[in-house]
């Protein structure tokens, strides 16, 4: 990146999961004329966990086998052959997404904040307003990450919480016990970490997702923090509390109250932890989408918005009607989606992503989803 004006057909918004992966399926086309453009460092989302969090999917290297590492963002990589672990941390993550932008010569720039993004007449480009320069482009692909931008919001007082997103190292937290509001995968997550460094935990949840069933992993607890979770309550550190929401915190002299709805408190000694989620980095351009909620930007069948042409989206925000493509191995199925329009309105042959196709990397038939399990 320069300071002076660049013309790009592509620019990829985020070096993470999402913005490599996506640029290697543009390698795959030929299409040269691109930039991933990241506020921070490659897989900085990943930089960003807690140190004891690791993958909840399994990495093996079965490509010899015809199946894809759950982890790999493209073909003929596996995190599990490059850096041999299995659920990896967000540092070694991270490591093997910055081997993958070498190894394939992904046009990265760090240290590049997108300030702001217009589509301008009379030629209908985006036009990139970055801290570095303006940047014209034909299209643009949001692929920003989710841990920057946590939700905090929800009850009064959720202000006086930590959240998720703020803790570096669960063993550095002080305290015998901890209060969790939140007891999907980030706030169990949390709660086997204390309970790891041999502290208490408390999670609070009214929906119960420890208790959930269905085949939709986007809506369950994963098998590997269920095994976790199931110790930890065993040993008696932590403890659930279902069917009841927090609907507020106040400061309760040198320690803290948390109300429930039901009228009932709770006192906790130490700032209870926040682990309610994040809103995503699509809200930066939130004028260019229309949305279907507070979170969810409506897209077309092939990932675009549906107010602005040459705007598309990848990575754990898509969703397709009830569809939650929120992890790795769901939404590097739509790269080639929303590349096989590019490449078509760019003229450039789209052959190459027959490859993707036979190898489970081009989810275009929506239809084979719905299928629940037997058993």
């Amino acid at each position: 990146m320069t300071n002076r004006t660049r013309t790009l057909d592509v620019v990829i918004v985020g070096a993470g999961a999402a913005g490599l992966g996506f640029g290697v399926t543009l390698r795959h086309l030929g299409i040269e004329n691109f930039a991933i453009l990241d506020r921070a460092a490659i897989g900085a989302s990943f930089l960003r966990w807690p140190r004891q969090t690791r993958f909840i999917t399994p990495s093996f290297a079965s490509n010899q086998f015809g199946h894809l590492d759950l982890n790999a963002v493209c073909l003929e990589t596996s995190p599990a052959y490059s850096i041999g672990v299995e659920h990896p941390t967000g540092v070694e993550y991270a490591a093997y997404l910055r081997g993958v932008a070498e190894h394939f010569e992904l046009p990265v720039a760090t240290g590049v904040d997108v300030l702001s993004v217009a589509r301008r007449a009379p030629h209908n480009r985006f036009r990139l307003e970055t801290s570095r320069g303006d940047v014209r482009a034909r299209f643009v692909v949001w692929a920003g990450g989710e841990m920057q931008y946590p939700r905090t919001g929800g009850f009064h007082g959720a202000d006086l919480c930590l959240h998720y997103s703020g803790v570096t190292s669960w063993n550095d937290l002080g305290g015998h016990e901890r209060c969790i509001v939140g007891g999907a995968e980030s706030g169990i997550d949390a709660a086997v970490a204390l309970a790891a460094a041999g502290r208490r935990a408390v999670v609070f949840d009214r929906d119960e997702p420890w208790n959930r069933h269905g085949s939709d992993p986007s809506q369950l607890l994963s098998p590997f923090t269920r095994m976790r979770l199931n110790s930890a309550v065993d040993s008696g550190r932590v403890t659930l509390r279902g069917g009841r929401a927090v609907t507020g915190v106040r400061r309760n002299g040198n320690g803290y109250r948390l109300a429930l709805e039901d009228g009932d408190v709770i006192d906790c000694a130490e700032k209870p932890i926040l682990a309610t989620g994040f809103v995503g980095s699509a809200r930066i351009v939130r004028s260019l989408f229309d949305w279907h909620d507070e979170y969810s930007p409506l897209l077309t069948e092939n990932d675009e918005s549906t107010i602005t042409r040459g705007l598309f989206l990848v990575g754990p925000q898509v969703r397709q009607g009830n569809l939650v493509f929120c992890f790795i191995y769901k939404f590097r199925q739509r790269f080639a989606v929303v590349a096989n329009q590019i490449a078509r309105r760019l003229r450039v042959s789209t052959e190459p992503l027959e490859w993707y196709r036979r190898h489970g990397m081009y989810l275009d038939d929506l239809s084979c989803c719905e299928d629940a399990c037997a058993c």
